[in-house]
């Protein structure tokens, strides 16, 4: 949130690796010769027939007729923003055999491997192409491996580049079975909405099913899943089954897990709609002041923007009305805490947000954590206040080189966030409110990036709201993600999404209602939170935010995600008639408006 007129403030990957990363995967393996009984196992190798037997990326594009290798076609993709235009498949291969991959590129950063040898997984690339250029690399499969994934990708921001003739050549793999059924199946964590399953993997399986009650609900490549959106303190019977070419096996024998019975997220008394806002409570901008006795009855959630650190890093929290000399209509402290109760008198909840756009907070040591504790708790006591909004922005939450897995983390400043809010929530119980409003850099994106990344070479803050979200989700009352000043996010149609539209906002919400793997590693879903525990943020005028989004289309985002209808060309994962309702930034910028957003609600849902 921003205490100014709208800025764009999403930040890019820092997507290019260093020279001496480049210069090390440039190196080209020479190609042994082909023994006789070795074959080409690629299918339509030379993009002949489309992109026939290719799993590509958004960006790849498709078969071309120029510039071309051999034959009449060729590959042609390109990278756009933080999709490096990937294309793979899938080929059947020998355990312990020698293998040649081999194409034909054009273009600049071309980069061509096989991943799943079982051994060590190879790749090769070239830096600048202006004429076709043979690609080359060898491997061996290990001694269960009966299958691997070949893939050509460029990089992030570059041109177009093209790709043709491409061949893999080694001794064609055996006929493939159906695999067998799958042994092992266990439960390895349990939340009150998910249940993480794992099982022995099988020889031969390229996939896994998995069954609730017998009814097919996820699917994964490797040998775990998590499965979502469920009831607290329910039992649920799972089965699994192993999939190939061939087909798929019987299902295991199953297995009963009860979800727990959670926290206090969502059990704070809020209405089955809620409309959430944020005042500005301690600044002026453009949009004015309003006194918190004139904030209209619509509002169920009011955050006060913003308390603020003394320095970035000392977690000392302080907050004060706007003064007067910058605003002269500012009611007096006690108007203010008199207006408070009468708020909740009403029924309203009223919590101090912690940062936005200004108020960096990076709780590096655990005194800072401590010192977090103590001066948010003299804020909610001296205020009267039902809970807390966290609104990091900016440079606050960041991975360390690393830290990898969101459901363990190990960077100070999301381990010490972790515990201080889990402090306060002990605290002050059950009705504790606690309320986030990330940017979707922090969140969304982490379906594809997550981190630094395997090279290092990412921006360590994407995805780095993961971790918190997760270990607090049975505390978590609300999560309402920033959807404007944000660059284009891929959704779990794989395609990328512009904020602005109902579209953005139905494909964001999708993804953290079902959930999804954290920088596509199957092996860490992240787990979809409770429809009741999801509002969608948006800004409340064309000077709110870049991203405004008019009341119609609003309303369709609605229709979709709670309806199942108006959802355009993204079909969501649910219907998920629970959803909580919408945040805004800001209600000073809604009165500014003449009050359409909230009137717009509550048209909709006909308060």
């Amino acid at each position: 949130m921003e205490r100014t007129g709208p800025t764009v403030r999403f930040s890019g990957l820092l997507a290019a690796a260093t020279a001496a990363v480049l210069a090390a995967g440039a190196l080209v393996a020479t190609a042994p010769a082909a023994g006789a009984a070795d074959v080409d196992l690629a299918r339509n190798g030379g993009f002949e027939s489309g992109l026939d037997g290719w799993s590509c990326t958004a960006a790849a594009g498709a078969a071309v007729s120029t510039p071309v290798h051999g034959g009449t076609k060729a590959l042609k993709a390109t990278p756009a923003g933080n999709d490096n235009a990937k294309c793979s498949q899938t080929i059947t291969v020998k355990p312990n055999s020698s293998y040649t991959l081999s194409a034909w590129v054009q273009g600049s950063h071309v980069y061509l491997g096989a991943s799943g040898t079982g051994t060590t997984d190879v790749s090769t690339w070239t830096q600048s192409s202006g004429a076709w250029k043979q690609l080359t690399t060898t491997f061996r499969t290990g001694p269960s491996t009966t299958s691997v994934s070949v893939y050509t990708h460029g990089w992030y921001g570059t041109p177009a580049h093209y790709v043709d003739d491409l061949t893999l050549v080694g001794p064609g793999g055996d006929p493939v079975v159906i695999p067998a059924v799958p042994a092992g199946l266990k439960t390895t964590a349990l939340t009150s909405s998910s249940v993480a399953l794992s099982w022995n993997a099988v020889s031969g399986a390229s996939g896994y099913n998995v069954y609730r009650g017998g009814t097919k609900v996820a699917t994964a490549t490797g040998p775990s899943a998590t499965v979502t959106g469920l009831t607290p303190s329910t039992a649920y019977s799972f089965q699994v089954s192993a999939t190939n070419a061939a087909g798929e096996s019987a299902k295991s024998a199953a297995i009963t897990a009860t979800t727990t019975a959670g926290g206090g997220g969502g059990d704070t008394k809020l209405p089955a709609r809620a409309l959430v806002g944020y005042l500005h409570s301690s600044f002026a901008n453009g949009s004015g002041y309003t006194r918190m006795a004139d904030v209209p009855d619509s509002w169920d959630v009011i955050n006060l923007a913003f308390g603020e650190p003394t320095s970035v890093t000392s977690g000392d929290i302080r907050f004060a009305l706007c003064p007067v000399a910058e605003c002269p209509n500012v009611e007096s402290e006690a108007e203010f805490k008199a207006a408070i109760k009468a708020k909740q008198a009403a029924g309203k909840k009223v919590l101090i947000s912690i940062g936005g756009q200004n108020g960096q907070v990076q709780l590096a040591s655990t005194a800072a954590r401590d010192a977090f504790v103590t001066s948010v708790s003299k804020i909610i006591d001296t205020y009267g206040l039902d809970g807390l909004d966290i609104d990091f922005e900016g440079h606050s939450l960041s991975l360390n080189t690393g830290d990898t897995d969101f459901r363990s983390p190990t960077s100070p400043v999301i381990v010490n966030l972790i515990s201080a809010v889990k402090s306060l929530k002990a605290k002050y119980g059950s009705d504790f409110v606690l309320t986030m409003a990330p940017e979707t850099f922090f969140v969304q994106l982490g379906y594809q990036f997550y981190g630094s990344g395997p090279w290092g070479g990412q921006d360590p803050r994407a995805g780095a709201y993961l971790p918190v979200i997760h270990a607090l989700r049975d505390d978590l009352t609300l999560l309402h993600v920033q959807d404007y000043n944000s660059g284009p996010i891929m959704g779990l149609d794989n395609q990328y999404h512009t904020m602005g539209g109902a579209d953005f906002h139905i494909a964001m919400t999708d993804m953290l209602l079902a959930g999804f793997p954290v920088a596509g590693d199957t092996t860490k879903v992240f787990p979809g939170l409770r429809p009741h525990q999801v509002a969608i943020g948006l800004p409340a005028s064309t000077q709110a935010g870049n991203g405004h989004t008019t009341p119609a289309e609003v309303n369709k985002a609605l229709n979709c995600l709670i309806k199942k209808t108006d959802c355009g060309s993204y079909q969501t994962r649910g219907t998920w008639s629970d959803l909580r309702g919408l945040m805004t930034w800001s209600i000073n910028w809604d009165r500014f408006n003449n009050w359409e957003f909230s009137r717009n609600f509550d048209a909709y849902f006909g308060n």
